[in-house]
């Protein structure tokens, strides 16, 4: 029996097609994935995407994926975003094949397959500044000119190449050209760079090299190197395959019909946030947000701060799908995936975030009474937790009126019956204001005969609300997160900082249950008629829970 894998059944995208009829020719016994982010900044949703894709793909298929490290420009590089990475990709819940890879590890065959280049009369040094080069390159309506250094000898090519790397030129003096064609109507093709002169030290190979690979130079031969059988890039580099093409084709290790091809799939674009890597630097650097995993921010390691879960995101990568079609998507459908995870999974609790206290003057003085509280309403085998109900309770301000609005109202107001969650029925009475008329203290009687069941005499009561007792009650703050942006394309802007949402973090302090004491960090829970929230991975010397998403969506209906 063959231990070739087969074509499966998965929702139709044209990537899976490719493979398909890859596996049904015999173009490849194997299927060979890659992830290869650059490590210049933290990882964000777009890059969940690829992760999902490639790493799924090669699961699908009983294959492989590398994580591989295209780190060819240490000026922008930091093993801080390499580190990051290798987390936001385990903690997504797929495992690479084999050590992690780097395009540096292949720096010296870079150099043999640019030497074999320029033995082919392919590759030329060329001494051209940045202005002459553009000048050169001409535009897109009309063709470039050949460099002076164009026809230069393969003999002369090797000896200025191999002083390039001996430190002789200096940054910009001079790069290694391809020698494809300057008329070329792709502005990708006109004689690219494939080497230049960089002297910075290197986070993998220290001072050893001064001529660092462009990436589609040494894209495209790592792959080679590697085996992969389906690189998968983002519609950008389009273009930039026949650059990846015209290498593999000319190199002789590479030039069979089980190279690697390159596939473009649409990149994510998500509304009221930005995936260019040049404005979340600016947002950090600008101290706009708090860091890189500010749970604002769409990096992985921010969304795992705020409370996303990796089931959530796996699953939103499967909802929006891949296509080769541009689009805008709608936050919406991330925050419905998240909503659809938690609901199942969260525990439940209680907490109150703007309290007022709640007397309740015909239970007894220093009584305090325990109540089991199921941990999941709809799962009786997620257990139950223990809360407490006595004389003095918080309760949130907006639970409050002193006077019933409409008739929808279904909340407490005076001389109006409310249930409190997993207790009794209480009616309002009285309540209290400070100086400036603000609501300090509602004063209530309680039903002791309605502990967990409707009143004996029929009346009916709709409204619930949510309470801690204030005595074994815990000091808490609450970080309600909003949207980074108020419009939801803040990439189109002049300038992108002016469309920052002010109110895109709300700080609250209020109380929770005393079993919150020792929530896990990241442990996503369902505060009672609030939302999700979980404990902050970060601030850990006080009970810090961040929103992660409100119960239901409220902004599309608000716009």
């Amino acid at each position: 029996m063959s231990n070739k894998p087969e074509a499966i059944e998965r929702p139709v995208n044209f990537i899976r097609n490719i493979i398909n009829d890859d596996l049904a020719k015999n173009k490849y016994q194997s299927v060979r994935t890659r992830f290869p982010p650059e490590p210049n900044g933290y990882l964000h949703i777009g890059h969940a995407k690829s992760i999902c894709l490639n790493f799924g793909l090669a699961e699908d298929y009983q294959g492989e994926c590398n994580l591989r490290f295209d780190d060819t420009n240490p000026a922008k590089e930091d093993m801080e975003y390499v580190e990051s990475i290798k987390r936001d990709v385990q903690w997504l819940g797929f495992k690479w094949a084999g050590d992690i890879k780097y395009s540096s590890n292949y720096f010296e065959k870079f150099y043999q397959y640019a030497v074999e280049l320029i033995n082919k009369g392919l590759a030329y040094v060329c001494f051209l500044n940045a202005e002459e080069t553009r000048e050169y390159r001409g535009n897109l309506k009309e063709p470039g000119k050949n460099s002076p250094y164009r026809d230069t000898s393969p003999e002369e090519n090797l000896a200025l190449f191999e002083k390039m790397r001996a430190g002789g030129f200096k940054e910009g003096e001079c790069v290694l050209r391809a020698k494809i064609d300057m008329a070329s109507s792709f502005m990708c093709m006109r004689d690219p760079t494939l080497y230049r002169v960089r002297f910075e030290t290197h986070h993998q190979t220290g001072d050893k090299w001064c001529i660092y690979p462009m990436y589609d130079f040494a894209h495209c031969i790592s792959d080679g190197i590697e085996g992969v059988t389906h690189s998968l890039c983002t519609l950008e580099f389009q273009d930039n395959r026949r650059i990846y093409d015209w290498l593999l084709d000319h190199l002789d290790d590479f030039s069979r019909p089980d190279r690697p091809f390159q596939y473009e799939f649409s990149r994510l674009n998500l509304e009221y946030t930005v995936m260019s890597k040049r404005m979340l630097h600016q947002l950090v650097n600008d101290k706009l947000v708090d860091g890189w995993d500010d749970p604002r921010m769409p990096t992985i390691s921010g969304m795992r701060r705020r409370g996303y879960t990796p089931a959530s995101l796996r699953d939103f990568a499967e909802r929006i799908g891949i296509s080769k079609v541009d689009s805008m998507t709608e936050m919406g459908i991330l925050e419905a995936a998240i909503r659809d995870d938690l609901n199942v999974v969260a525990p439940r609790t209680m907490a109150v975030m703007d309290p007022i206290k709640l007397v309740i003057e015909n239970y007894p003085e220093g009584e305090i009474e325990s109540i089991q509280a199921p941990v999941h309403p709809q799962n009786e085998a997620m257990g139950t937790r223990e809360i407490f109900f006595g004389r003095e309770l918080y309760i949130d301000r907006a639970d409050f009126e002193p006077e019933a609005p409409n008739r929808k109202f279904m909340r407490l107001a005076i001389d109006k019956e409310v249930r409190l969650r997993n207790a009794y029925i209480i009616k309002a009475e009285r309540y209290e204001t400070d100086a400036d008329g603000n609501i300090t203290t509602v004063y209530c009687s309680y039903d002791p005969d309605t502990r967990g069941k409707n009143p004996a005499d029929g009346r009916k009561v709709k409204g619930v609300i949510h309470f801690v007792e204030s005595t074994k009650a815990l000091p808490a703050e609450f970080r309600v997160y909003d949207r980074l942006f108020t419009v939801p394309n803040p990439a189109k802007e002049n300038d992108f900082e002016a469309v920052l949402n002010p109110d895109s973090l709300i700080i609250k302090n209020g109380f929770v249950e005393p079993g919150m004491a020792d929530a896990p960090v990241e442990q996503a829970y369902q505060c009672e008629r609030e939302g999700y929230f979980c404990r902050d991975n970060k601030i850990t010397d006080r009970l810090v829970f961040n929103r992660t998403v409100a119960l239901r969506d409220t902004w599309s209906q608000n716009k």
